[in-house]
């Protein structure tokens, strides 16, 4: 009796914790689907407080530092926001470095890094980064549709960048390959085909068939990209710059 007493006192605390991360989460997913993301980031911090190496709190918090920074208006608060996103993703790799999903969440940050830094030697460090993490993620998980879209997303924003960057991408890290709009719509439309829904994916995707001469695919891609349903805060925005391109195309 007194055996059955001391483990039911032992196992009382992590059932609680455990319920109570139980409907964390659940109210984090409720407030995202309201596109209310600050109040679900709050709630997967909450999550991290009792639990810091819950991987699933700590890929929200990651994504949703992102997305929420992104919208700030003051340089600095941005990136302070995606300092934050990068070390939630530095964390996941710790607790576990085989996750594809952690490798993902460095790539992302990484990417919103390059918007908020100024120095150049940096920028090129985290462009690296972009491409090596999501190679991981990819080469963990072949068909993980975000690393799909980041990496086809890297390609086609190399190409885009200023020739200057180019050449210091180039200086520092010769071993990255060469990207190309190709590449870019391989891995968009891979994408694409596992996560039919991704508004950006698909926006993105469009604008690679444009820049690679190729309308018809374009307009096609644009015209499904307007039908989407919207299931974040960015895809009405992400929509009607869609239809802007498309009114630009017909």
């Amino acid at each position: 009796m007194k055996l059955r007493l001391l483990v039911v006192i032992f196992f009382t605390p992590f059932i609680l914790l455990a319920q109570e991360t139980a409907q964390l989460m659940k109210e984090a997913v409720n407030l995202e689907n309201q596109f209310k993301e600050t109040e679900a980031l709050a709630k997967y911090k909450q999550i991290l407080v009792n639990e810091p190496n819950n991987l699933k709190a700590l890929l929200k918090a990651t994504e949703l530092s992102c997305s929420t920074g992104e919208r700030l208006p003051i340089k600095n608060d941005k990136r302070l926001t995606f300092e934050s996103a990068l070390a939630y993703a530095k964390r996941m790799l710790t607790a576990d470095s085989t996750n594809a999903d952690g490798y993902y969440a460095m790539a992302l940050a990484s990417g919103k890094m390059t918007e908020v830094e100024t120095e150049n030697k940096k920028i090129v460090t985290y462009v690296r980064d972009i491409k090596l993490n999501a190679d991981k993620a990819l080469k963990l998980n072949p068909n993980h549709a975000m690393a799909n879209f980041i990496e086809g997303k890297w390609h086609y924003e190399m190409i885009s960048l200023n020739w200057a960057k180019k050449l210091a991408v180039k200086a520092l890290y010769g071993g990255l390959p060469e990207p190309s709009l190709d590449d870019a719509i391989k891995y968009l439309e891979k994408s694409k085909s596992i996560e039919p829904y991704y508004v950006l994916n698909t926006l993105t995707l469009a604008k690679a068939y444009r820049d690679n001469n190729n309308p018809a695919k374009a307009i096609e891609t644009l015209q499904r990209t307007i039908k989407l349903p919207t299931r974040t805060m960015d895809d009405a925005a992400y929509k009607a710059e869609a239809q802007k391109i498309l009114d630009a195309i017909q």
